[in-house]
């Protein structure tokens, strides 16, 4: 990096920073090794007409898979991310629901190494398979600890509309907890992506008005049916995470994306996020990527987008996660 990254003037909290933990005692199932080939895929997409400053900025330990906090904090160092939500993997249905790849315990364990940058992020996944009650149990554990926040993943569980997470819903709602949902596709098979279509949200935000729901993933690649479900119900969040490297490597494309975002929520209700897992070149590549980011004129034109202004990044980088979170903005934690 050529310049200072705690000069920028953005706060940037990351909702989607998972841990993996050690993958050797599952590696040997079907379902995990499908997972990874899966993650293989995804590196095209996302890596494909990458420019050379993005290449060379990124260097031998950003490429290498860690699961160690301190990686994690050597990159948010780097590319000047205040505060990762660790959010560990469950991916349970690689397993046949035998195990967890990483427990919420770990996450805690990881926390304190350095409490200042990293706040916990428990997943409750799965919530139907392994009991509605239980997943409710577990939340209000967390919360008692001070978590704050939240990830439910469907893809390995059930549909994020079915009734019988309702009672799981409705407590969350009551305690006031930020609910992440994965939207879109799930990406990663042996998820199903039938379980986590954005218009599902429709009903829950219905429902539950005053609970705070995260969508990840903008909904891709449904992410028009999003910004309608987040256009008519203001609990719902839009979070960039997984899509941010767009910006460098497929720019008309991210400022499709957030152009549309912004058309129908504004920028008071998108969060960005680097849906990282064990490689530092994904917190570097979401960084760099919104921080120079401009939507181009032509789009302007075409669409009728407004340019993105360094207040509509400070929101989007960190400002309005933290008001969800209660986090001060106004004091850089690194550098």
């Amino acid at each position: 990096m050529n310049h200072n990254v705690w000069e920028d003037g953005f706060f940037k909290i990351d909702p989607e920073c998972h841990i993996i933990g050690d993958m050797g005692p599952v590696n040997h199932f079907p379902g995990v090794q499908m997972w990874w080939r899966a993650i293989d895929g995804i590196m095209r997409p996302t890596l494909q007409g990458a420019p050379d400053h993005l290449l060379n900025m990124i260097e031998p330990w950003e490429m290498t898979k860690s699961t160690d906090p301190e990686n994690i904090l050597r990159a948010m160092d780097k590319y000047g991310v205040d505060v990762a939500c660790l959010l560990p993997e469950s991916m349970m249905d690689t397993t046949g629901y035998s195990s967890r790849w990483c427990t919420n315990g770990d996450a805690w364990k990881a926390v304190q190494t350095h409490p200042d940058r990293f706040i916990i992020e428990p997943n409750l996944s799965p919530i139907k398979q392994r009991g509605v009650k239980n997943a409710i149990w577990e939340m209000e554990y967390w919360m008692e600890k001070g978590a704050k926040i939240f990830k439910y993943y469907s893809p390995e569980d059930t549909y994020i509309n079915d009734p019988e997470l309702w009672p799981f819903y409705k407590r969350a709602e009551e305690l006031g907890a930020v609910l992440c949902m994965h939207t879109g596709f799930s990406w990663v098979p042996p998820g199903k992506s039938k379980y986590c279509h954005p218009t599902q949200l429709d009903d829950v935000a219905r429902d539950f008005p005053e609970l705070k729901i995260v969508a990840f993933h903008m909904g891709y690649p449904y992410s028009d049916a999003l910004n309608m479900v987040a256009l008519g119900h203001p609990n719902v969040y839009l979070c960039l995470s997984l899509l941010v490297p767009w910006a460098l490597t497929a720019p008309y494309k991210f400022a499709h994306i957030l152009g549309e975002a912004i058309r129908f929520v504004g920028p008071d209700r998108i969060i960005w996020g680097t849906d990282s897992a064990g490689y530092g070149a994904q917190i570097g590549a979401a960084s760099v990527g919104l921080l120079d980011f401009q939507i181009p004129e032509e789009l302007q034109w075409k669409y009728g987008y407004l340019p993105l202004t360094d207040e509509d990044k400070r929101k989007i980088f960190g400002g309005n996660l933290g008001k969800l979170l209660g986090i001060d903005t106004t004091k850089r934690r690194g550098g």
